[in-house]
């Protein structure tokens, strides 16, 4: 292994960790909460990978001030979690949910008691099944009963929340819950899947207001994107980098931070909707004045143009459906990565985050960056004497963070760095087969035990420094 030097960070630098509600909480059906399509979607046979659901999950609801002690030991000075929409709002409506939203309540205190910043997300994917049965967010009313939610969350949480995240991962929402129909609820059509592109678009800005209008005036208001960071296989493939770049990244970056969707997009996908959808006003309504915006990064993807003759290549990291999640790119291929590659098939490549970020910087110089998601999986096993060595990752997470740091040295400003995840967890349609987590869960007991990861992450957070490749990863 490389020796590379150590990094500090800046004094003011926020560590943190991450999850989300239907891959943490369980209870899915105590204290009212409803039901929602990752409900209904794990519950359908053959779509979850052994059959799967988060009917329990890591039990977090039940297990809040284990976990909460966690954390506090961790060090960690942020902790990102979402609040599950039918938990506080069962089927969509007006109805607040108080033992629901008591939990979130307490959730946010037990946070604070303990000198962590809450970071809430409001939408982790888990749409209130009602919603999706009168059209989900392909229809424009989804928008706005988001807008009616964020509004209720900022009046009740907004006086103790630190940073309000409106989305997660967008493009997961649109194209593989709509287009390939690989993530709940399971649709394969492309035109919902644009339209579903622009509701979530209008319903963060929508969201935006509403929590300028409920929550304390320093909390931050921030949107967590998946940003795709394009390479071509060589100069030839510009047009293909250009045409998944349109639909992964501006279709997002576009409306919400320059106010319009760009042409080429419009015209990439004329032959799918006219995308008479999008109302005088919509694009502005969008494009809502933000505090930072989140970044989520696991690996680059690598195109090219296909000839149309040979087997075409679709190694982008999301699961093969019936249909593909890359609407009228028909004549792009995602060519497979060497590795080394996580268990998710997931090349490793820390030098596309650095990249992503220094992008960032020059087409969006005056908004903060967050690293909101960062991570790996792993096939982590607990040795005989009860420690989880988790050696790789602690390499992974190394490298990434270096990659940050030099970031920074170049002038991106990045505010800080949450590691995905806190827990082993559920891993959406790959059930719990995937480990991301620096803590160990047992499937069986549901205990936790911290990996060498969390030891590691546990020193880096309280030096605020990335140790050389050379330094040992062992827990005290």
């Amino acid at each position: 292994m490389p020796t590379t030097p150590a990094r500090a960070f800046p004094e003011n630098f926020l560590w943190g960790t991450a999850t989300a509600a239907y891959q943490v909480e369980g209870a899915a059906a105590e204290d009212g909460r409803g039901p929602s399509i990752w409900d209904t979607f794990s519950h359908t046979p053959g779509r979850v990978d052994d059959g799967d659901t988060g009917d329990v999950a890591c039990d977090h609801y039940h297990r809040l001030e284990e976990d909460l002690g966690i954390l506090d030991r961790l060090g960690v000075g942020a902790y990102r979690f979402s609040i599950s929409w039918p938990r506080v709002l069962p089927g969509g409506g007006d109805r607040l949910n108080q033992r629901g939203l008591d939990f979130y309540s307490r959730l946010v205190d037990g946070l604070l008691e303990r000198g962590i910043a809450p970071v809430a997300t409001l939408y982790h994917w888990d749409l209130p099944q009602e919603l999706e049965d009168a059209g989900g967010w392909p229809h424009r009313d989804t928008a706005l009963r988001f807008a009616e939610y964020a509004h209720r969350m900022g009046e009740t949480l907004g006086d103790r929340v630190h940073t309000w995240i409106t989305l997660n991962e967008p493009w997961c929402s649109a194209y593989l819950g709509y287009a390939s129909g690989v993530h709940a609820p399971g649709r394969t059509d492309p035109a919902d899947a644009l339209a579903a592109v622009h509701h979530l678009n209008l319903g963060h800005g929508l969201s935006v207001q509403a929590l300028r209008a409920t929550a304390a005036p320093q909390a931050r208001v921030a949107v967590t994107l998946n940003l795709h960071h394009v390479r071509g296989v060589s100069e030839r493939d510009a047009e293909a980098v250009r045409r998944i770049d349109a639909l992964a990244n501006r279709a997002f970056l576009g409306p919400m931070l320059d106010g319009a969707y760009p042409r080429d997009l419009i015209e990439d996908t004329a032959s799918v909707t006219d995308w008479a959808f999008v109302r005088d006003s919509d694009e502005a309504t969008a494009c809502q004045p933000l505090d930072l915006l989140g970044v989520n990064y696991y690996n680059p993807v690598l195109v090219r143009g296909w000839d149309g003759t040979t087997r075409r290549e679709t190694a982008d990291g999301h699961a093969d459906g019936s249909a593909s999640p890359w609407i009228a790119c028909e004549d792009v291929e995602f060519v497979q990565q060497p590795g080394p590659y996580t268990e998710m098939g997931w090349n490793i490549d820390e030098t596309g985050l650095t990249e992503l970020l220094l992008r960032l910087r020059d087409d969006h110089p005056a908004l903060p960056l967050m690293i909101t998601e960062n991570g790996a999986a792993f096939a982590d096993v607990r040795d005989g004497d009860g420690r989880v060595r988790d050696v790789r990752r602690v390499d992974y997470l190394r490298r990434h963070l270096t990659a940050v740091a030099d970031a920074i040295d170049a002038g991106a400003d990045v505010r800080g760095y949450f590691v995905w995840s806190l827990m082993d967890n559920f891993e959406w349609a790959r059930g719990y087969a995937k480990r991301f987590g620096i803590v160990y869960v047992d499937r069986e007991t549901l205990d936790r035990t911290w990996k060498d990861s969390a030891h590691w992450y546990r020193d880096v957070v309280a030096t605020g420094t990335v140790p050389d490749a050379s330094s040992p990863s062992l827990p005290e």
